[in-house]
C-alpha cells in the first residue's frame, strides 16, 4: 500500500499549528552542536548556579549538558537543547515532567549505555496543566513529552525474553529456560501461565543462576508447563523485567493509577530500545499511556525494541496515526486495558515482532465484563451481555473485553508474538468499517477501508490462556462501541466490485483458552498449519457476507488436540475428580470441540485431530458445530485428507442451553450437514454427515447410516437444503443482518443496530433472547413436514435429500418453496393438500408425468397440488449484497 505521507501532512500540520506559536517554534529547533558540559559544573548554567530542589530547568537550544551527578528532584525540565547521561556512574533523574524540543539521550544505538540510569516521574503538583499538549485530558503533566524533539534511549540488554526447557513443578525454587543469555542474580523476571488462569502468572527475582538454570527467590505456587506435547509448542514464557535504564512512576502512583507517560508529538523521533517501564499509563485518561507515537505519520526508523512494560495502568504500547514503526523482543506483564494498541485504524506498515504479553487485564482489581458470546456463563446472565460497553471505569467501550493485541488495520505485520494470558482476548482484529477517533471524518477515513484490506501478514504467532486466543470480529464504530463486522479482503480496498482476495493466517498456535481458540468472521480466509489444542472449543468461522465469496475460510495441513500432557492445575473438586484444569470447572460436562462448522462455506483439508474421546464426565467430538445456532449450515462445506487419532470424529450436541452460544429458538442448528468428500471422516467418499437428533431426519433415510455417538448419520446421495413457509431471512440469505458470538446488541443498549450486511461486514440487531433481526422464526400456523413416517416441525431451513418427495401440511392460505446447494437436476417433490394453485413451473397433466419432468413443474389432482422444483444448481452472487442464485422456487397458494 502506498506511504500517506503528504495526506498525513495535510491532515496533521493544522492540528498541529492550532497548539499555538510557541510549540511550533520549539518544534523547529535543532538539537544542540555545542561543546557538552557538565550538569554539575556552575558555569555550564546562566546563572552559574547548578539546579537545587525544584529548580524550574530550561536547557537553552545552544546547551549541550551531559548529567554527571544525580541533581535534587527538579520541578520540571525542559530541553530545547541537548541532555545527555553520562556513562561512568549510576544516575537518578526525578522530576515533575520533562519537555523535549530538542534531544534527550540515554545511550545511543552504537554505543547502549552500560550504567543504570533511572527517571523518576514525580506527582507532587497535582493537576498540572501543560497547555500545547496533545490529546483531550486537562491533565498532561507526569510524562516525557516530545515536541518536534528527539528521544534516545539505549540500554544493555537484549534478551527480553525465552521459554522453559522443562517443566517446572509447583513447589520449585528454580526453572531450567532455553537461553538467559545477559540475566543475571537480582534481575525480576516473570513466569507465564500455562493453564487457563492468565493470574497463574508468577513474577521472582533470581537469586542465582548458573548457565541456563535459574535459583528463584521463593517457590512456584504453580506448574509452569515447559514441554512440545502432541507436536504443540506449549512451553511456558519467562520475561525478563529488570533494564539497566527505568522510567518511572514514584510509588504514589500505585495509589492513584495516575502513573507516568512518554509521548511523542508531530515532528518528533523516538528510538527505545533496552528500556524498562515501570508504573507508568494513567488510568482513564486518554492519550496518556507508557509509551506513544502520536499523530507522527510515516515513522520509519524509529522503534521500541528490547524492552520491559510492567505494572502500567493503561496500556502498554500505542501507536496512533503513526506508520512504519518497529516494535520488536518487548515484554510486557500486569498491564490494564488493551496492550500492543493500534488507535485509529489509519496505521499501516507497522512491525510487531517477536513480543510477549502476559498479564492482560480489564481493570486494576475487578473482573471484565466482557461482551462475548462464549458458552459459559449463560445461566448467570453473561451471554449477550452488553453493560460492560456502557462501563464508566474504562477508557474506551472495548477494554471491558481487553485484548493484548488490538489490530484495528490488518495492513500491518505480526510475526512470532506470544499473547500469553488475558483477561478476555489475546490477539483481536477490530476492524472499522473507516477509521474514527481523531481521523473520523477526514479525507484519509473515507479512503482507508480496513474492513476490505488484505492481512499483510500475520504469521508464526500464540496465544493461551486466553478467554478468546484470536478473535477476528466486532469491530468498533465511531461512538466506541463495537459491532459484528465480516472481514473481506478487496483487491483494491477502496472499490467494491473488484475482485476478493485471500486473507492468510499461517503457523498460530492456541491452547488453553477457556473459551475459544479462534473466532473469525469474513470471507475467503486461508489458515494454514494451526496447532490448536486444550481449548474448550479450537475453531470457529462465521460467515462476513453470505454467498458471495468462493468460500468462506480454509483450513489446511493443521492439527487439533482435545487434551494433551499439560494437566494445568487442578484446584477446584470438579477439576481434582477429573484429573486436570477445565475451561469453566462449574460446567465440568461442556463437550469439548476442535473444530466447529458455522454459516456458509467451509473446507478441510488435511487436517489431523488427536485425543478426541469421550469419557466418565464429559462428551466430545473431533468436528462439530456451534451450539446452538440460528444459522443454518452449509451442505458445501467440505472436508478432505482428515486423520483421527485416538479421536471421535464427529459429535453434534443435544441441545442444552446450559452451554448454548448461539441460540435464537428456531432450531436451525438442526441443519448440521457437512460433505465427507473423500470418505476421511466416515469411510464413505462424497457422503454427507447430517445431524440427527430427536427434532431432525427428515432428510435421513435408509440410504444412511446412523452413528449414536456422534448424534449424526451418514448419507449417500445428493444433499441441499430447503425452506418451506417463508424467505430465508436474514440469518440465512443474501445480505441480511447476522449476529454470531459477539454480535449481541454489541452496541450502547439491547436492540441497537449492528452493522450492515451484505459486502464489508455483516451485522445484526439482537436482545437478550429476543431474537436476531430477520431470522427465519415461526409466524402463522404451524407448517409439518412428513417422510418416511417422520414428521418435523418446520422452524426454518432443514436439509433435504435429492429425490425425496414430501408432504406439507398446514393451514396457511399460501406457501413458498425453495431448495438450495443441490446439483444442477436434482429435485424434490412436495404434496401440499388443500393447496391449488403454483404461480409458475410446467403445468402437468398426470403426478407420473410431474415425477418424469426434468424442469420445476406442478400437478394439481387428488385434493393437492404436487410441485416438482429442479435445481438450476447454485451460482455465487455477483455483487455486494447479494447471495447465491439458482436452485429453485415457487410459490404456492390455496
Amino acid at each position: 500500500m502506498r506511504k500517506r505521507s503528504l495526506l498525513f501532512l495535510s491532515l496533521l500540520v493544522p492540528a498541529f499549528l492550532g497548539l499555538g506559536g510557541y510549540a511550533v517554534l520549539k518544534a523547529q529547533q535543532k538539537t544542540s552542536t555545542a561543546s557538552a558540559k557538565r550538569w554539575s559544573d556552575p558555569a555550564t548554567w546562566p546563572d552559574k548556579k547548578v539546579p537545587t530542589k525544584d529548580a524550574v530547568v530550561t536547557i537553552e537550544k545552544d546547551m549541550n549538558v551531559v548529567l554527571d551527578v544525580s541533581p535534587p528532584p527538579l520541578r520540571s525540565l525542559t530541553i530545547n537543547g541537548k541532555l545527555s547521561f553520562a556513562d561512568n556512574k549510576d544516575l537518578e533523574l526525578s522530576t515533575e515532567w520533562v519537555m523535549v524540543h530538542g534531544e534527550l539521550e540515554i545511550g545511543t544505538e552504537a554505543r547502549p549505555h552500560t550504567r543504570k540510569a533511572t527517571i523518576t516521574l514525580t506527582d507532587n503538583v497535582k493537576d498540572e496543566d501543560m497547555s500545547g499538549i496533545g490529546g483531550t485530558n486537562d491533565r498532561s503533566d507526569r510524562g516525557i513529552m516530545m515536541m518536534g524533539g528527539t528521544l534516545s534511549l539505549h540500554g544493555n540488554r537484549k534478551n527480553s525474553w525465552t521459554k522453559l526447557s522443562k517443566t517446572a513443578e509447583a513447589g520449585s525454587n528454580s526453572i531450567e529456560v532455553l537461553n538467559a543469555a545477559q540475566w543475571r542474580a537480582g534481575d525480576e523476571i516473570v513466569l507465564a501461565s500455562t493453564d487457563f488462569d492468565p493470574r497463574q502468572a508468577e513474577r521472582r527475582t533470581i537469586a542465582a543462576i548458573s548457565g541456563n538454570r535459574i535459583t528463584l527467590d521463593k517457590k512456584l505456587d504453580y506448574m509452569h508447563f515447559g514441554k512440545i506435547t502432541f507436536d504443540v509448542d506449549e512451553r511456558g514464557e519467562v520475561g525478563m523485567l529488570s533494564r539497566n535504564i527505568l522510567i518511572q512512576a514514584s510509588p504514589d502512583a500505585d495509589t492513584t493509577l495516575f502513573g507516568g507517560h512518554i509521548m511523542a508529538m508531530n515532528g518528533s523521533k523516538m528510538f527505545v530500545e533496552g528500556v524498562e517501564l515501570n508504573r507508568m499509563g494513567q488510568n482513564m485518561h486518554l492519550a496518556r499511556y507508557p509509551i506513544h507515537w502520536h499523530l507522527i505519520g510515516d515513522a520509519q526508523g524509529q522503534y521500541i525494541r528490547n524492552s520491559a512494560i510492567h505494572d502500567t495502568y493503561s496500556r502498554c504500547v500505542t501507536v496512533h496515526g503513526t506508520n512504519y514503526l518497529d516494535v520488536e523482543n518487548n515484554v510486557t506483564y500486569n498491564n490494564i486495558g488493551h496492550c500492543f494498541f493500534l488507535e485509529d485504524a489509519v496505521e499501516h506498515g507497522n512491525q510487531f515482532v517477536h513480543n510477549l504479553g502476559i498479564l492482560t487485564k480489564c481493570h486494576p482489581d475487578a473482573p471484565c465484563v466482557a461482551t462475548d458470546l462464549g458458552p459459559f456463563g449463560v445461566e448467570g446472565g453473561k451471554n449477550f451481555n452488553t453493560e460492560g460497553q456502557n462501563a464508566k471505569d474504562i477508557l474506551i467501550p472495548s477494554d471491558n473485553t481487553a485484548s493484548t493485541f488490538w489490530i484495528t488495520n490488518p495492513d500491518n505485520i505480526y510475526r512470532d508474538n506470544v499473547a500469553a494470558g488475558s483477561d478476555a482476548t489475546g490477539f483481536w482484529f477490530a476492524l472499522p468499517q473507516h477509521p474514527t477517533g481523531k481521523f473520523e471524518g477526514t479525507e484519509i477515513s473515507a479512503k482507508t477501508w480496513p474492513r476490505r484490506t488484505r492481512v499483510r501478514e500475520f504469521k508464526d504467532n500464540t496465544s493461551h490462556s486466553n478467554f478468546d486466543g484470536f478473535l477476528f470480529d466486532r469491530g468498533p464504530r465511531p461512538d466506541g462501541h463495537f459491532a459484528t463486522g465480516g472481514h473481506i479482503s478487496l483487491a483494491n480496498p477502496a472499490d467494491a466490485n473488484s475482485p476478493q482476495v485471500e486473507s492468510v493466517i499461517e503457523d498460530f498456535t492456541a491452547y488453553k483458552n477457556r473459551n475459544g481458540g479462534m473466532w473469525s468472521r469474513g470471507e475467503m480466509h486461508l489458515y494454514k498449519n494451526l496447532k490448536l489444542a486444550d481449548n474448550a472449543i479450537g475453531y470457529t468461522h462465521a460467515s462476513g457476507s453470505f454467498g458471495q465469496s468462493a468460500y468462506t475460510s480454509r483450513v489446511v495441513d493443521s492439527l487439533f488436540v482435545g487434551e494433551t500432557e499439560n494437566i494445568g492445575n487442578p484446584r477446584t473438586p470438579a477439576e481434582m475428580a477429573y484429573g486436570r484444569s477445565l475451561p469453566e470447572p462449574a460446567l465440568a460436562d461442556f463437550p469439548i470441540r476442535g473444530y466447529e462448522f458455522y454459516d456458509y462455506h467451509h473446507e478441510l483439508d488435511n487436517v489431523t485431530f488427536v485425543n478426541f474421546q469421550d469419557n466418565a464426565t464429559r462428551k466430545t467430538g473431533a468436528i462439530s458445530y456451534l451450539l446452538y445456532t440460528s444459522f443454518g449450515m452449509s451442505s458445501n462445506n467440505t472436508v478432505q485428507h482428515a486423520k483421527f487419532i485416538n479421536a471421535k470424529p464427529v459429535y453434534f450436541p443435544p441441545m442444552e442451553f446450559k452451554w448454548s452460544n448461539d441460540d435464537y429458538g428456531n432450531g436451525s442448528y438442526q441443519t448440521s450437514v457437512f460433505n465427507d468428500k473423500d470418505g476421511s471422516v466416515s469411510g464413505v467418499p462424497n457422503s454427507y454427515i447430517l445431524i440427527n437428533d430427536e427434532n431432525d431426519g427428515i432428510a435421513i433415510d435408509e440410504d444412511c447410516e446412523i452413528k449414536p455417538t456422534w448424534t449424526a448419520a451418514v448419507c449417500k446421495g445428493d444433499i441441499g437444503r430447503m425452506t418451506v413457509g417463508g424467505g430465508r431471512g436474514a440469518g440465512a440469505g443474501p445480505g441480511g443482518g447476522r449476529g454470531g458470538r459477539g454480535g449481541a446488541a454489541v452496541t450502547a443498549g439491547p436492540g441497537a443496530a449492528g452493522g450492515p450486511g451484505g459486502r464489508g461486514g455483516a451485522g445484526g440487531i439482537v436482545g437478550p433472547r429476543l431474537g436476531v433481526l430477520g431470522a427465519p422464526a415461526p409466524a402463522g400456523p404451524p407448517i409439518v413436514l412428513s417422510r418416511n413416517g417422520k414428521n418435523l416441525r418446520v422452524t426454518g431451513e432443514t436439509n433435504v435429500r435429492a429425490g425425496s418427495e414430501i408432504k406439507v401440511t398446514t393451514e396457511r392460505p399460501s406457501l413458498s418453496l425453495s431448495v438450495r446447494e443441490l446439483d444442477s437436476g436434482s429435485w424434490v417433490i412436495f404434496e401440499l393438500p388443500g393447496f391449488t394453485t403454483a404461480a409458475s413451473g410446467t403445468e402437468q397433466s398426470s403426478l407420473d408425468a410431474l415425477r418424469k419432468a426434468s424442469a420445476t413443474s406442478y400437478y394439481k389432482g387428488n385434493g393437492s397440488l404436487w410441485v416438482k422444483l429442479v435445481s438450476t444448481g447454485d451460482v455465487l452472487g455477483s455483487g455486494p449484497g447479494s447471495g447465491p442464485s439458482g436452485g429453485a422456487s415457487l410459490q404456492t397458494s390455496r
